[in-house]
């Protein structure tokens, strides 16, 4: 499998959350499941199937986890600069109507669509590659949307 661009900070988040999953969210969900296995017939053990659903997502959560780990490329993007957008990049764009914007460019993974873009969506795939003064549309649902990229910002 391919290795996938993630920040430091992004690579971070993931490993602190796949540490607290296996060493107290599991553990915590099995004795639960434990206890709830006690209480009887458990074809109409209500908290035992809560309990098993729980620990069905928390298992899913941390193959998944184990997984992005397993294949990211970190990327240190403190150390990154130039005057092109590429992954890392603080980005200030302009719409047609005046309206501004900033975001970073990151992995799939770390996007929240606000404030972090994904270099992999239809919006960061148009901002990859260009430089401050640049213009680029993007092919949404409601249309074509034209932007200006007004700065390009490495932290």
């Amino acid at each position: 499998m391919d290795k996938k661009a993630i920040s430091r900070a992004g690579f971070d988040a993931l490993a602190k959350e796949l540490k607290q999953l296996q060493e107290t969210d599991r553990p915590a969900i099995l004795a639960a499941v434990q206890t709830a296995r006690e209480l009887g017939d458990l074809s109409e053990n209500a908290e035992y199937s809560s309990a098993r659903e729980r620990q069905r997502h928390i298992d899913a959560r941390i193959r998944y986890l184990e997984d992005v780990i397993g294949n990211a490329q970190i990327i240190d993007t403190g150390n990154l600069s130039g005057d092109r957008i590429m992954f890392g990049a603080h980005v200030v764009v302009e719409d047609d109507d005046g309206n501004k914007m900033r975001c970073q460019i990151l992995s799939d993974i770390e996007a929240d669509g606000k404030n972090i873009v994904a270099c992999t969506s239809p919006f960061g795939r148009a901002l990859v590659g260009k430089c401050r003064g640049d213009t680029c549309v993007v092919r949404t649902p409601g249309g074509d949307r034209e932007y200006e990229i007004l700065e390009v910002i490495f932290k």
